[in-house]
């Protein structure tokens, strides 16, 4: 086993380490974060971590929760990357573990600046985000050459919690065919209200897959217009990834999971659909 890490860095002491854990899947963990996983003597993780990925944390090591979750208490962000900073001044060798990409909507970015304005030495270790690897579990490509050339990656909410103000709702809903959204369910009602304001069909495809790359993991699929009744009525939970576009149809054929467990797959899951790229 040690051989499968020669070579690579050491987390050094009085450093900090920001990296992704995935989206699920402890096997979905890069070869970077395993190996800082071993090394730690802190792991200050969020909420979204599994726990199975934990398990790979060297023994003795500290292991202290961070996350935050909407609607309920969280320790706020500023707290988090100053903790950061004190573990590493102590001579720690700590590892920010956070789900999914510490880059991708994580606050990574935030934390990274913290600890510079400090000069504290660290490490950016990518992971898998959940708009791409949470999908891929789902059996839906977030491109497909017959449907889309352009995909747009984007926030359900901002740091108030409301729906962000910012977002062109106008030039995504024109310009891109595939909308992945995180955090969204929260808000999903004023969201789908709001692209189908801006021009996409009421019947476009939705997929909303909860605790994507674990075994709890469940798929919706519904469209933007019925998407708020479908979700409460499934009764479903963040976290969630929020899918909107052609795509969603590729699930037909591609939910290897299902077909694990029995599923049929459709050999042709656009039924000879006509296809039309908004980008």
């Amino acid at each position: 086993m040690d051989d499968l890490f020669a070579g690579l860095p050491a987390l050094e002491k009085g450093s900090v380490w920001l990296v992704g854990a995935g989206p699920g899947d402890p096997g979905l963990l890069t070869l970077h974060a395993a190996n800082a996983l071993r090394q730690a003597d802190v792991i200050v993780h969020d909420a979204l971590v599994n726990e199975d990925c934990l398990k790979l944390a060297r023994p003795g090591a500290v292991l202290e929760f961070a996350g935050k979750r909407g609607g309920k208490p969280s320790p706020k962000q500023r707290d988090i990357s100053l903790r950061l900073v004190e573990l590493a001044r102590a001579g720690n060798r700590v590892l920010r573990l956070k789900g999914g990409d510490p880059f991708v909507f994580g606050r990574g970015g935030e934390e990274a600046l913290t600890l510079v304005e400090h000069q504290v030495p660290f490490r950016i270790v990518p992971g898998i985000t959940a708009g791409i690897g949470g999908l891929a579990y789902a059996g839906i490509p977030v491109t497909h050459r017959e449907v889309n050339h352009a995909v747009t990656f984007l926030t359900g909410h901002d740091s108030s919690g409301l729906v962000p103000d910012r977002i062109n709702w106008q030039g995504i809903a024109s310009g891109s065919p595939v909308i992945v959204m995180y955090m969204a369910m929260k808000h999903i009602g004023a969201i789908t209200g709001n692209l189908i304001a801006a021009g996409r069909s009421p019947e476009e495809p939705v997929a909303f897959v909860c605790n994507a790359a674990t075994p709890d993991q469940a798929v919706l699929e519904t469209t933007l217009s019925r998407a708020e009744a479908d979700v409460a009525a499934a009764g479903l939970e963040p976290p969630a990834i929020v899918v909107v576009g052609e795509v969603v149809r590729l699930r037909a054929a591609l939910d290897w999971m299902g077909a694990l467990n029995g599923r049929k797959l459709a050999a042709d899951p656009f039924a000879n659909r006509i296809l039309r790229n908004p980008a």
